[in-house]
């Protein structure tokens, strides 16, 4: 088995742990947890979000790199099983706009940073993740909740998860330039 497909097996497992996580954190980690309700974290000043924001965050990118590393139909796959696997953990007031969420998300990510894999690997996962994030947050917000009273804490909290994972993917990047290692279905080398 090759590194690519190694690492690409790695970020799948990874992307499907968020899930899961992302799920328990809303009702067990944060600095408050509401009665009926999210547990809640502080995201910036004066501005808290659900906890479950960094793993979905966080997951945005990983389903990123499944994609690198596997394709597309791995990646789409993975989507599928993640919205399932996000039906089935859910708290069950949660399992609409969880999956619902998810799946939307995710799509919208996927749409976003398939042309732009190739080219621009740090552009991609920005621009797809920020409208990956902004998606999953009205979307989850106004099926759970019935509002978006939480949406600046959602999008400031994915956005951070986000933000922590440009080393990595400079890093992956460079090293895959310097290894000849092109994306999954990719055809020709560029820069990013």
């Amino acid at each position: 088995m090759t590194r690519e497909k190694i690492e690409g097996i790695v970020a799948l497992v990874a992307f499907g742990a968020t899930i899961p996580i992302a799920n328990w954190m809303i009702g067990n980690v944060g600095t408050v947890c509401i009665s009926n309700g999210p547990c809640l974290i502080p995201v910036a000043p004066s501005i808290t979000a659900p906890s479950g924001v960094l793993m979905v965050g966080l997951a945005l990118v990983l389903r990123d790199l499944v994609q690198r590393r596997l394709g597309a139909l791995w990646s789409l796959a993975a989507i599928i099983a993640g919205t399932i696997v996000s039906a089935l953990v859910s708290p069950p007031s949660l399992i609409l706009a969880s999956a619902t969420a998810f799946f939307l998300s995710e799509l919208a990510d996927f749409t976003i940073y398939t042309p732009l894999q190739e080219r621009r690997l740090i552009l991609a996962v920005l621009a797809s993740s920020c409208v990956g994030l902004i998606v999953d947050s009205i979307i989850f917000l106004y099926l759970a909740f019935g509002s978006l009273d939480y949406f600046a804490g959602q999008v400031i909290g994915k956005t951070w998860m986000v933000l922590f994972s440009i080393p990595l993917l400079v890093w992956i990047r460079k090293r895959d330039m310097r290894l000849g290692i092109l994306p999954e279905g990719g055809e020709c080398r560029a820069t990013s």
